[in-house]
């Protein structure tokens, strides 16, 4: 039975609009990148309703309030000048009881008006402040969620990086931005219409608002155009980003701060930073200058567009056809036409950048699971038994590369049986078993468990089966109680059970000795008074893991690579009453512990090129025979000269 491969991490494609060849391409071409435009935008609408309808309303309330004001503004100024110009034409400067003419009740009506435009302007800026964080935390929860998800083939894949840090690096700005600059345009539209109808009232300065809208079409122009390179830029530069980022934080890397310093590689990195950061601010400079180059051209154009009407207004005041307020109401309405014109254009230009940003965040949203039950209906592995495994004609390559990293294994474990895994570094067994605990699936063959194809079982509950313990366990920085608890976290936290953990994997002792017991914080990543662990404690606490979790089928890959033989016999006689009747599979440098497996898997660039007993694959004289005695024979040089200082290396007994 053979399963077609998993198919790679998806590709980060944007999907591109041809451009048209002809003008019979262009309602096709327009549709299509109004549709995409539309799906981006539509998507970011449901990001910040799923965040809080509230935020959406109260930007509407305020788009509107922003669109009127300034024409209401502009409005009340013209009637106070036009009626101080009345009354000093019709009294000349003869006493006039100022504070019962029109112009007092206009100027505290002038200033209510600015101090409810200054209030909405205050509650605009914490609204999209808080706002902002809210969206924040929506995105990164949508980002946390589907990386829980994703197969672990992404993380193998450079493309995947890219896709992460582009939806990393977007996810606090975008949205939010987006939605202002929206809201923004409503109220420009509204502003913007008000101000070319005034205009328009203008004794036969009609066709002033169409010229200056007209010549503002350039801008549209050079802003589109400079957003889609500014994007196209940052897209295809993500290497250079992370390897920017990579090599600033690896100076401040608190577990690489001893090498660096030892071996001098600080300026090392800062080169290398220096490097990559030229490359990528030699290209954005040139874009940058470029676009600013346009923008002063036309923005001399449009200036001399604007003085061309400003005299012409003055002059229909020196003949006497509009008063000295009007003045004012039609000049303003000018520079706030060109104004929210240039503002349309930009505040469009920022959005349509920003929806091909939010493209990053889609793309890693809908990136494909591969690791998933075949029916609708997964079985649950029985619980509390012991577990029959088989491979069957298991082969697997990493995604996007040709090397088999398996070869045609077959392999069968039976019920309570204790196996371990033997094999240079390479040979496949850590691979093996991430095939086993449905990390990867196979690229070809099956893997059984209890007669059951394990692509059957719902993932979630196949996974509770297995307590494991990788050589690359994690280090959290939590409490030491936290990160025992985390062998089995649906658990009821109890004291007595993880103390329980921490005695069986011999951690208890220098628990005991810590400041604040099972309650000490790990790491001082956080907390000052965090507790660093040498690589042996941090192995004990690994190892109280898989003693805490209640599972079936125990696997140690390298459990006690970092003990010291006392200290790695005393566990291994642990795992011997833990594991009762259940499957155990273990991965061990040193073949001591292979003494007393019931069965022996010598794995070779792939391949199981033994297997048996350990009296068997002695009484055999072939692989397995080889690396125990050439292992068995240093240790003893070892125990016959105990005052030598320098062991040559064996790179033959050396089998991870």
């Amino acid at each position: 039975m053979n399963i077609p491969p998993s198919p790679p991490p998806g590709q980060y494609q944007h999907k591109k609009i041809p451009k048209p060849k002809n003008l019979f391409d262009v309602p096709l071409y327009l549709k299509n990148f109004l549709g995409g435009f539309f799906s981006r935008f539509s998507y970011i609408l449901k990001i910040v309703w799923e965040t809080g309808p509230w935020i959406l309303f109260l930007m509407m309330f305020i788009a509107l309030f922003q669109g009127v004001a300034p024409v209401i503004g502009s409005m009340i100024s013209r009637e106070i000048i036009n009626n101080l110009q009345i009354l000093i034409q019709q009294n000349g400067f003869q006493h006039i009881d100022f504070f019962s003419s029109a112009v007092f009740f206009l100027i505290i009506f002038l200033f209510v008006y600015r101090f409810l435009t200054k209030l909405i302007s205050t509650v605009s800026t914490a609204l999209n402040r808080i706002a902002g964080e809210k969206v924040v935390r929506q995105v990164k929860l949508k980002i946390m969620d589907k990386a829980k998800q994703l197969d672990t083939a992404n993380f193998d894949s450079p493309e995947f990086y890219e896709k992460l840090e582009n939806a990393n690096r977007e996810a606090g700005t975008r949205p939010i931005s987006i939605l202002s600059q929206t809201f923004a345009i409503i109220s420009k539209i509204i502003e913007l219409t008000s101000f070319i109808i005034i205009l328009a009232s203008a004794p036969r300065l009609w066709w002033a608002a169409p010229v200056i809208i007209i010549v503002s079409v350039p801008t549209a122009i050079i802003n589109f155009i400079y957003r889609r390179k500014n994007f196209n830029y940052i897209r295809h530069r993500s290497k250079d980003r992370r390897q920017m980022s990579y090599y600033s934080d690896i100076l401040v890397n608190k577990d690489m701060a001893k090498e660096i310093r030892i071996f001098g590689l600080g300026d090392t990195f800062i080169d290398k930073y220096k490097s990559v950061f030229e490359g990528y601010y030699k290209g954005l400079k040139k874009l940058i200058l470029s676009e600013s180059i346009w923008h002063t051209v036309i923005g001399i154009i449009s200036t001399l567009t604007n003085l061309l009407f400003y005299v012409l207004i003055a002059r229909l005041v020196f003949h006497g056809d509009i008063l000295i307020g009007d003045y004012t109401l039609f000049t303003g309405a000018i520079g706030s036409i060109s104004t929210a014109v240039s503002s349309l254009i930009s505040m469009s230009a920022l959005i349509y950048e920003g929806t091909l940003f939010i493209d990053n965040l889609m793309c890693f949203i809908k990136e494909d699971i591969t690791i998933v039950p075949k029916s609708d209906s997964p079985l649950t592995p029985a619980r509390n038994i012991s577990h029959t495994i088989e491979f069957v004609n298991v082969s697997f390559r990493y995604p996007e590369t040709n090397r088999d990293i398996l070869k045609r294994i077959n392999l069968k474990f039976s019920p309570g049986e204790t196996v371990v895994l033997v094999g240079l570094n390479g040979a496949g067994k850590t691979t093996l078993i991430k095939l086993l605990t449905r990390l990867y699936d196979p690229t070809e063959g099956y893997i059984l468990l209890d007669g059951k194809d394990i692509r059957d079982y719902d993932v979630k509950e196949l996974h509770k089966i297995f307590g494991i313990i990788f050589q690359d366990f994690g280090k959290y920085a939590v409490s030491i109680s936290e990160n025992i608890r985390f062998g089995d976290i649906s658990k009821e936290p109890r004291l007595d059970e993880i103390r329980k953990a921490a005695i069986q994997s011999n951690a208890d002792d220098y628990i005991s000795r810590m400041p604040n017991g099972y309650n000490t914080p790990l790491m001082r990543i956080f907390e000052s008074e965090g507790m660093e662990l040498s690589i042996g404690q941090w192995q004990k606490l690994a190892i109280a893991r898989a003693f805490y979790s209640d599972s079936d089928i125990l696997i140690l890959d390298e459990p006690t690579a970092s003990l010291d033989p006392i200290a790695e016999q005393e566990i291994f006689n642990q795992f011997d009453s833990l594991r009762k009747d259940k499957t155990t599979i273990f991965v061990s440098h040193r073949l001591s512990s292979a003494t007393v497996a019931s069965l022996i898997v010598v794995l070779e660039n792939g391949e199981v090129v033994e297997s048996g007993t350990h009296r068997e694959l002695m009484d055999l004289g072939g692989k397995y025979y080889k690396l125990f005695s050439t292992q068995a024979k240093r240790y003893i040089e070892t125990e016959m000269k105990p005052t030598e200082k320098t062991i040559k290396p064996d790179s033959e007994a050396h089998t991870s």
